[in-house]
C-alpha cells in the first residue's frame, strides 16, 4: 500500500494528511476506513494533500462518497494543499465545485472558525 495518512487534532479541527497514491484498492480503502473512523468522533475535517503524488478515478470517488456520506452526517471535509495535477483534475470533472479547497491548513481551519464564530 503506497498511502500514508497521519491525523492529529488543531483548533477543534482534526487534521489528515496524505501522502502517497490514492488509487482504487487499497488506498482508497484505507482512506475511505481512516475518514470514516475520525468522523464518528469530529464533525470538521481537514484533508491535507500536499503529499498526494497521483489520484485516479477510484480515489476521487472514494473522496466525493466520503465527501457525501459527511455532509449527510452532518461533518465537513475540506481540502488543502492540492498540487496543480491534482488541481486540474477537479477542474476537469467540475468537481472542485463540489469541495472547498485551500491552499495552506491554517486557511481551512480559519474557515471552520469563521463559520463557528457568531454572526
Amino acid at each position: 500500500m503506497t498511502l500514508k495518512i497521519e491525523t492529529r487534532q488543531t483548533s477543534g479541527v482534526t487534521i489528515m494528511a496524505c501522502q502517497g497514491r490514492i488509487v482504487f484498492g487499497e488506498e482508497a480503502t484505507a482512506l475511505r476506513e481512516g475518514l470514516k473512523k475520525i468522523l464518528s468522533s469530529s464533525r470538521q475535517v481537514v484533508l491535507n494533500l500536499s503529499g498526494v503524488t497521483y489520484i485516479d478515478s477510484g480515489g476521487l470517488g472514494t473522496l466525493v462518497g466520503v465527501y457525501s456520506s459527511a455532509r449527510a452526517a452532518g461533518a465537513d471535509i475540506k481540502l488543502c494543499g492540492l498540487g496543480q495535477r491534482l488541481r486540474d483534475v477537479l477542474q476537469i470533472t467540475k468537481l472542485v465545485t463540489v469541495f472547498e479547497v485551500y491552499d495552506s491548513e491554517q486557511e481551512a481551519i480559519a474557515a471552520f472558525q469563521r463559520a463557528r464564530a457568531p454572526a
